[in-house]
């Protein structure tokens, strides 16, 4: 559960850095909950090919991060926050980021 938390949130602040295609495999396994299989079946493609597809969007989402480090900003910003300004404030600036 751990990974696919940060998975998702690795892709809300990198998924315009992804393909329309890795976009597509990415939400309809990770988002609509569909299996390899289905997902091959809807794209007309092995369910290897996906596997393999999540794998190498999964690590390219990782080295983003290595590189960018957008979302640990993200929530230090956060952390920093928390308790210093009002929870609507506080649910705006997330929002934003």
């Amino acid at each position: 559960m751990e990974k696919f938390v940060y998975l998702n949130n690795l892709y809300d602040c990198y998924r315009e850095l992804l393909t329309d295609k890795q976009k597509m495999y990415f939400e309809d396994y990770y988002f609509n909950n569909l299996s390899l299989s289905e997902v091959a079946e809807n794209y007309k493609v092995s369910r290897n090919a996906v596997h393999n597809q999540l794998k190498i969007i999964e690590d390219k989402l990782k080295e983003f991060e290595d590189e960018l480090h957008l979302l640990n900003r993200k929530k230090r910003i956060i952390k920093l926050l928390e308790g210093k300004v009002e929870d609507k404030l506080l649910e705006e600036v997330k929002s934003l980021l």
